[in-house]
């Protein structure tokens, strides 16, 4: 098992390219499964994730290329079974059921896997289904989704804390090949969504109001083959940033959308950081001492649930109390007992965690416990004085491509080792 261990205390300066998004890549290569006819998407990141999702389409008959950041990817003939070995690997992975469906009228997919970060079901992806006219059985730990017939209706899928993002993507994928109109109410307003639906309108889908509480479907017979280039990965791009101002140091991030940033920069700014945007790019930097601030993570427009942890990272060098409230997942805070090894003063009270900041940190072994935890750790790394070693990068690799050798073009001293 790799980890990464971390020199701390230098300042990062330079330009990092933004990589295309996980999390829009990973339903638009569902969405192939759509057609019999091929597909190309570019700006694909290189991910552990997107590779398990490659693997399983190929499991599924899909015939899957993947070079230089572009997927070819054709599924001529499908089976309607996504095994178990796979699908556990990732969450991600039970947005092939929406496609299988949509497409074959059957679909049996493992629960799904991913990173512990609480409670995640899956029921409002089947409340959607089956208000499209599927039966669902839940056996063996799987799930079985058949129609005789699917037809378009309108449904409200919204749940306890909010939109779903996955369900929202699975259920209209579904939708595009149903019958008749289906309009999805509570709807999940995140780029990614509104990334998604414009390739499926690529392949022919009609879909209209993607990207606002209220997305409608009509159906059509048969998709075609479509091109299509993924946005660049916001969660990254605001990772970076973060990293820039834990650091005191100046980045450029390329290719980055401030407009799907826009909860982020505000807290940056509030927290006395400078984000300005130069065409397709961003200069983050530091106007001087970091002040404290509020964050509370809600769905899209609101904070991202993903950047709670690097923000916290961030906060534990800022003077004064800030309070950070989780509203996503429950169980989003198992970083901070981490964050505490590296010298940081953080208590958690219900869904808020109280971060009394401005001491230094220092540097220590820490383990990452998930995806978003362990770039929170390799900020708070960077900004320690001494030596950190981030254990368990794994989690790292599922959502950041080559994180350590863009931060080394930074000057960041991180090198990726095995651990003891």
């Amino acid at each position: 098992m790799e980890s990464f261990l971390i020199k701390g205390g230098v300042p990062l300066h330079g330009e990092v390219e933004i990589s295309g998004s996980k999390n829009a890549a990973l339903p638009i290569m569902a969405a192939t499964l759509l057609t019999d006819e091929p597909c190309i998407i570019r700006h694909v990141p290189d991910l552990s994730d997107t590779r398990f999702m490659a693997q399983i389409l190929a499991s599924l008959g899909a015939e899957v290329k993947f070079r230089n950041g572009t997927l070819t990817i054709r599924a001529r003939k499908l089976k309607g079974y996504a095994d178990y070995k796979l699908v556990r690997k990732m969450r991600g992975s039970i947005c092939i059921m929406g496609p299988l469906l949509g497409r074959l009228r059957q679909a049996r997919v493992s629960l799904p896997g991913g990173c512990i970060i609480g409670a995640r079901p899956i029921n409002l992806h089947l409340k959607g289904f089956a208000a499209l006219g599927a039966k669902i059985k839940i056996e063996g730990g799987y799930v079985d989704a058949t129609a005789k017939k699917l037809a378009g209706t309108t449904m409200f899928l919204g749940g306890r804390a909010g939109s779903t993002v996955l369900g929202t993507a699975n259920v209209m994928m579904t939708a595009t090949l149903a019958d008749g109109v289906t309009v999805i109410e509570s709807a999940a307003c995140e780029p990614e969504v509104v990334d998604l639906a414009a390739f499926l309108k690529a392949m022919g889908a009609k879909i209209s109001g993607a990207g606002s509480p209220t997305i409608t479907i009509t159906g059509v017979k048969k998709l075609h083959s479509a091109e299509h280039e993924v946005i660049p990965d916001r969660i990254e791009a605001a990772t970076f940033a973060i990293a820039a101002a834990a650091t005191d140091g100046e980045i450029t991030l390329k290719n980055a959308r401030a407009d799907h940033l826009r909860a982020v920069i505000d807290k940056l700014t509030e927290a006395n950081v400078s984000v300005k945007r130069h065409g397709d790019d961003l200069m983050v930097r530091r106007k001087g001492r970091l002040k404290s601030v509020d964050v509370t993570t809600l769905p899209h427009s609101g904070f991202p649930t993903d950047v709670q942890a690097q923000m916290m990272a961030l906060l534990t060098l800022a003077p004064g109390i800030s309070i950070i409230t989780e509203r996503i997942f429950e169980a989003r805070f198992m970083h901070v007992s981490e964050l505490a090894r590296l010298g940081a003063d953080i208590e958690i009270e219900g869904p808020s965690a109280i971060v009394k900041g401005g001491k230094p940190l220092s540097g220590a072994p820490v383990m990452a416990s998930d995806l978003r935890a362990s770039a929170a750790l390799v900020i708070a790394g960077l900004a320690a004085q001494g030596t950190t070693q981030v254990n368990r990068i794994y989690h790292l690799d599922r959502g950041y491509e080559q994180m350590d050798v863009k931060l080394r073009k930074l000057g960041a001293r991180i090198k990726r080792v095995e651990e003891k």
